[in-house]
């Protein structure tokens, strides 16, 4: 596998998705986010339980200590280069023929699809974080402004990037206190892509597009350049924009002088930084594959959950078909997943993006229609008593309907600072999932077309093939 750019995050959800994926088409597993060699989990597991134990301002300056070791300095971002990014995408991935590739939105049941597939992924968005420590996180305006001339120094020497400059108070508040999130979003292919497309996608072969339409209000900087206040997570937009009495309660709790956020007044609402498709890529990757006679089917949803169900019940019928059962429910949460295992174990996967109260009403529901024997659920931890978190009496209750449940790698009394689980999650599920089968003939496209027709119409999620194609 290629070397990473040293300024890109390991931490964001493009990153570790992508690099769970390829190792997988490699026949290997995720160990330790795949960023750290397994021999080196003893002395992280002692490590980190020594994290664990110390109180919770000690616990926080690690966290957000550990973060600002992969930022770079804004000085640095003239390196940042849209040719590099993509070099190292298809730098991961075997170089063989593959029935089809999908590019586009980051989402963690699709990694899965993608995995059963025996496909590859290429992202269209990409963390660097970039180091700065006079902007508080509760001033969105500074931020925004202290943004305006880094963000030049990447997008005058990247024409097809745009960016996506995120402040998060809520999810991120560690992070942000030490470093900005500059998600930048592919606006064309670029050669790296087209040349991975021409040499290893069949002749004919299908490009999935991953279409997810969650938008979020923005503040237009010009030319490419967006600010975007909040994100999905527990807090909606309207208490992000004008505040309430969680907000409050919030800021209260965490000993800020604001009672509510003011940030910079939308323009209008554009794909969300992390999980939205930006629309240009989409007419740029239409336009290749029709010029070159693959097929494209454009995958449409509005919330990257909505993909969660639909994943897990393909792995039910495909279970079936494989003489498996489908009574082990394995839940991944945020980055937390291992897609090798998942398969190897013969288990249900379904993909929460968070940890938050609306993951956790998706998971009732989806638990309200499918009953299983077993759920195994990780949850990420992201240091902070953010808003709208469950306790961790929430998720054993929502688990209680399976007739044996626990978590993985989760030290209950310590989450939301778990910072164990980043380890202990991988150990944890193999130590408590006993079964072992041998890695599947990968799903074909006809098989995900025979689920679609007598399944499909059960989610909200379009697979239509693109009608300029239909017409040529």
């Amino acid at each position: 596998m290629s070397d990473k750019p040293s300024y890109l995050a390991d931490f964001d959800s493009a990153s570790a998705m992508l690099v769970a994926l390829a190792r997988f088409l490699h026949g290997q597993d995720f160990p330790l986010l795949g960023a750290m060699p397994k021999w080196s989990a003893p002395g992280m597991k002692v490590l980190a339980s020594v994290v664990n134990r110390l109180p919770r301002w000690a616990q926080e300056q690690v966290y957000i200590w550990s973060g600002w070791l992969e930022a770079i300095s804004p000085q640095e971002l003239h390196r940042v280069k849209e040719a590099a990014l993509t070099d190292w995408v298809v730098g991961l991935y075997p170089k063989r023929r593959y029935p089809a590739i999908a590019i586009g939105s980051s989402n963690g049941a699709a990694t899965h699809l993608w995995a059963a597939l025996g496909i590859p992924w290429l992202p269209q968005t990409f963390l660097v974080p970039v180091s700065r420590s006079d902007v508080h996180p509760d001033r969105p305006v500074q931020e925004l402004e202290w943004g305006r001339h880094p963000a030049r120094l990447v997008l005058d020497d990247n024409p097809d990037l745009q960016l996506h400059h995120m402040q998060d108070p809520v999810q991120d508040r560690l992070m942000v206190r030490r470093m900005s999130y500059f998600r930048f979003k592919k606006l064309t292919l670029g050669g790296a892509y087209r040349r991975f497309i021409d040499e290893c996608l069949e002749p004919g072969g299908t490009i999935f597009l991953v279409d997810c339409r969650f938008s979020w209000p923005v503040t237009d900087c010009g030319d490419r350049h967006l600010f975007q206040f909040g994100a999905l997570g527990g807090a909606t937009v309207e208490e992000m924009h004008r505040g309430g009495p969680r907000v409050s309660e919030y800021l209260r709790r965490y000993d800020s002088s604001a009672t509510r956020w003011s940030p910079p007044s939308p323009d209008y609402t554009a794909p969300e930084a992390e999980w939205g498709f930006a629309p240009a890529l989409g007419k740029d990757v239409e336009t290749y594959a029709f010029d070159n006679g693959y097929v494209l089917r454009r995958m449409v949803f509005t919330h990257p959950e909505q993909m969660s169900p639909l994943v897990a019940d393909l792995h039910r019928w495909w279970n079936h078909r494989r003489g498996l059962s489908a009574t082990r429910l394995l839940v991944d949460s945020f980055i937390l997943m291992e897609p090798y295992w998942t398969l190897r174990t013969g288990s249900i996967p379904y993909w929460m993006v968070f940890n938050t109260e609306g993951s956790l009403a998706n998971l009732r529901t989806y638990l309200t229609d499918h009953s299983f024997e077993e759920i195994y659920l990780t949850l990420f931890s992201h240091g902070v008593d953010s808003i709208g978190l469950p306790s961790i009496a929430d998720w054993r209750q929502a688990m209680s309907v399976a007739n044996a449940s626990r978590f993985l790698g989760v030290d209950e009394r310590a989450f939301p600072r778990d910072f164990a689980v980043f380890i202990r999650y991988y150990f944890d599920l193999l130590k408590s999932i006993r079964a072992r089968h041998p890695l599947p003939q990968s799903l074909t496209l006809a098989e995900l077309d025979t689920f679609l027709g007598e399944h499909g119409h059960h989610f909200d999620i379009s697979w239509a093939v693109e009608p300029k194609q239909l017409t040529a």
